[in-house]
């Protein structure tokens, strides 16, 4: 053998290790990255969601799915996963009440195991997922400030597949992931808000128009106007606005013809 092809195969395991752990935090940089531009996009809340879930199997070594889970007045709810599998089994865990993600979340603590089947932290939960192939998880809690807001939920197909170094990785990501979250939801928020306001602001304009072609009909005023809207609106069960806009387009039909 030469003395070049030695000199590869000998490489010094803490090398090893070095190159390993800055390929996951090259893994990690990147996936923050991406998630801080996903938010300021366009994207919607659901595309988000399911974006921070695939990020997660991307930064967190040892992690084969990931789901995203948030707590809703009192309730889990897992609103994204990174792949199907993980979806049944989170429908298991809310299922009997029992697992990492429960635990996480209560606890607002880090939780792993590196064989579920053999944890005695989940007596049921833990053989139902081995039967399904699943043997390590790894789930932190979404915080905050003092609130836990939800949980990520790292599987694996392995067992052993989340060290201390995983740990580290996710709690790294979670808490630009819970902002991440919110921010979300808050922008999803504002949307429905703006939406809100431009079909009230519509309406109105729409109402506006059906009282100016009551007033040149009838010469009474404005408020007179509005009033039998009103009454008509009374009537048929309608919306004033629906009876403005149906007032409008015989309008519109009547100048066409």
């Amino acid at each position: 053998m030469s003395e070049q092809q030695d000199n590869r195969e000998c490489v010094p395991l803490s090398d090893v290790v070095e190159q390993l752990a800055s390929e996951q935090d090259a893994d990690l940089r990147m996936a923050l990255a991406e998630l801080s531009q996903m938010v300021m996009s366009q994207v919607g809340l659901e595309d988000i969601l399911a974006h921070v879930a695939e990020f997660a199997v991307r930064a967190i070594p040892g992690a084969d799915g990931a789901g995203l889970t948030l707590l809703k007045d009192g309730r889990t709810e897992t609103v994204a996963v990174s792949a199907p599998f993980v979806r049944r089994i989170e429908e298991v865990q809310y299922g009997i009440g029992e697992g990492p993600c429960i635990t996480a979340a209560a606890g607002r603590r880090t939780v792993i195991s590196s064989d579920l089947g053999a944890d005695p932290a989940w007596p049921r939960f833990g053989p139902r997922v081995v039967r399904m192939g699943i043997y390590s998880a790894l789930s932190l809690p979404l915080v905050r400030g003092d609130e836990v807001i939800g949980a990520i939920n790292n599987y694996a197909r392995t067992r052993d597949a989340f060290g201390p170094r995983s740990a580290e990785l996710a709690q790294l990501f979670a808490v630009p992931a819970a902002a991440s979250v919110e921010t979300a939801f808050a922008l999803e928020q504002a949307r429905t808000i703006t939406g809100q306001l431009e079909k009230a602001l519509t309406s109105r304009a729409v109402i506006d128009h059906a009282i100016g072609i009551i007033v040149s009909r009838t010469g009474c005023t404005p408020t007179e106007a509005f009033d039998k809207l009103r009454v008509t609106s009374q009537q048929e069960n309608k919306r004033v606005s629906a009876i403005a806009q149906r007032m409008l387009d015989e309008a519109t039909r009547r100048a066409r013809g």
